[in-house]
């Protein structure tokens, strides 16, 4: 299904989206990967949900892309004997291990490595950032603490400890099962909730054996810091806008996720920008003006996607929400300022051969008034390479493996057409100006670019650079043989 748009859409499904004819209109109105979060929901769901976004895309012969946001830990509070507890500014507050009942002056926290990792001056935030409590004093199973912003604290609310790097690995228990059940399920893409380190990226990879790709959420002031290591080893980043702003100043993610987003595009990997982008949809039909420019912001950064969670999954209007988004893309993407922003940050990156193909492909297109850009990839490298050069025209990625193509529809500007195995390059032409024509990119007048690599079927390999009319006749004309 072609999109007249290069910006890709992530809808998360969830209560308002698990009906075939739910999920079948969003994909219609613009959505192209589908997020399954394994917060919420039993195995069984998730299995229906992938069940029906395979059957669509047989039935629209569209390849889509799923991807499994895992949990991660979840570090709460305990209980109180009221239910709870109001906060005072400056008033001491106990975190410990006693199993007994909250007060207004301790909680259980049921997490011995946050202790063994706390400091004195360390922050700690409950309830999404609400109560900040800073730790006078702590040991191995205690933290005393001074409430720096007070409030309402209740049974079982989220705790956050931006200042220290815990030691608490990014899966657990319940990942690890869910990880397991989704690849055997065969998503796409698994994200990596509560990354901290390259080292937890790793673990994921091994336990997925490439069977998934790995796309690691940055949520934590920590995973900033070493932005450059986890974006090595992960095949995608999301900005996880949410816990970021909870655990860093607000004012702080900005530009952290415009340092992101063209470390990404430099690294040609794919980065979903994530995260209240049209919060107030949840419950309206119409969008504010502050959440149409978040959305239009992301787009003339470079995001390769956009990202619904609520929105999609809970509200009342989910088809109108990702409708807005693809508007909004469209719109950006017309207008001159996008392409000067798009151009003015294409960081030259010659280090391989491949990399001065896309480049050429590029430079060739757009100088030659060339209609398409269409290439040949297996591993799906070759794609993401060429959409790293954000051409001015279409991007089609030729490709006979299933699961290629549905990786890269997170990617910005590809469609991904399915071909079979090839052996010769005038075979790949000629496919090449059969889905230009079919998808209505070119016509028999125009001509496209055509990259590979020989031999075929061997991941990474892209070597050659065709000029070819969509003609088949003409084809065969310059070369009959």
């Amino acid at each position: 299904m072609r999109r007249h748009r290069n910006t890709k859409i992530v809808a998360t499904l969830g209560p308002a989206s698990e009906s075939y004819e739910m999920i079948r209109a969003l994909h219609e109105a613009g959505a192209d990967v589908f997020r399954l979060n394994m917060s919420h929901g039993q195995h069984d769901e998730i299995r229906e949900k992938h069940r029906i976004i395979r059957q669509i895309e047989k039935e629209l012969d569209s390849p889509i892309g799923i991807l499994a946001d895992l949990q991660g830990p979840k570090l709460r509070v305990g209980t109180f004997a009221n239910g709870e507890e109001e906060l005072e500014i400056g008033a001491a507050f106990r975190l410990d291990l006693d199993e007994a009942e909250g007060t207004a002056t301790r909680v259980r926290l049921p997490h011995p490595e946050i202790f063994a990792a706390l400091e004195v001056g360390a922050h700690l935030l409950v309830n999404d950032g609400k109560i900040r409590l800073k730790v006078t004093a702590c040991g191995a199973d205690f933290a005393d603490c001074e409430v720096i912003n007070g409030g309402t604290i209740s049974n079982r609310k989220g705790v956050n400890v931006p200042d220290v790097v815990l030691p608490l690995a990014a899966l657990s228990e319940k990942d690890r099962a869910d990880l397991e059940f989704v690849c055997q399920l065969g998503v796409d893409w698994l994200a990596l909730s509560f990354v901290q380190r390259p080292e937890d990226v790793e673990e994921a990879r091994l336990l997925a054996g490439g069977r998934a790709a790995i796309l690691s959420k940055i949520e934590k002031p920590s995973a900033v810091a070493c932005i450059d290591d986890i974006l090595a080893v992960s095949d995608g980043i999301m900005v996880a806008r949410g816990d970021l702003g909870v655990e860093l100043p607000v004012q702080n993610v900005p530009p952290i996720q415009k340092r992101i987003i063209r470390k990404c595009r430099a690294a040609a990997k794919p980065v979903i920008v994530a995260t209240q982008m049209l919060e107030s949809m949840i419950d309206s039909p119409m969008p504010t003006r502050a959440e149409v420019s978040d959305v239009a912001t992301a787009i003339y950064e470079g995001t390769d996607a956009i990202m619904l969670s609520a929105e999609s999954a809970a509200g009342s209007f989910p088809v109108e929400a990702v409708t807005t988004m693809d508007n909004v893309a469209k719109e950006v993407e017309s207008d001159p300022t996008y392409r000067d922003v798009i151009e003015a940050s294409r960081a030259p990156t010659r280090r391989t051969v491949a990399d001065g193909i896309v480049a050429a492909a590029r430079e060739i297109a757009e100088a030659s008034h060339i209609k398409v850009i269409c290439c040949f990839t297996q591993s799906g490298t070759t794609a993401l390479l060429t959409a790293r050069e954000r051409p001015r025209v279409p991007i089609i990625a030729m490709t006979s493996l299933r699961g290629t193509a549905r990786r890269l529809a997170l990617s910005w500007g590809v469609n991904c057409v399915m071909t079979s195995e090839l052996d010769r390059f005038k075979q790949a032409v000629i496919n090449s100006a059969r889905a230009a024509r079919s998808q209505g990119f070119a016509t028999e007048d125009d001509q496209i670019v055509v990259t590979a690599g020989v031999p075929f079927n061997v991941p990474g390999t892209t070597n050659i650079l065709r000029v070819a009319p969509c003609a088949e006749r003409l084809i065969y004309a310059s070369d009959p043989e």
